[in-house]
């Protein structure tokens, strides 16, 4: 068993070194993409959720 995990672990890292990391300029920019995105959604999600608890509302006044 310890023969595979040692196995294992030296086979991830040799494949680490063969990985091609961003540079710091490309993680900044995709960072921020991320950020963007994630908080376009929120904003997104949020709007409809607003539309749809008022829809609702509406909807069960008049029962």
């Amino acid at each position: 068993m310890f023969k595979k995990t040692s196995d294992f672990l030296r086979g991830a890292v040799e494949e680490l070194h063969h990985v091609r990391w961003p540079t710091r300029q490309q993680a900044v920019r995709l960072s921020l993409i991320v950020v963007a995105f994630v908080f376009g959604s929120a904003v997104i999600f949020g709007v409809v959720d607003f539309v749809l608890s008022r829809l609702v509302t509406l909807l069960l006044s008049f029962t």
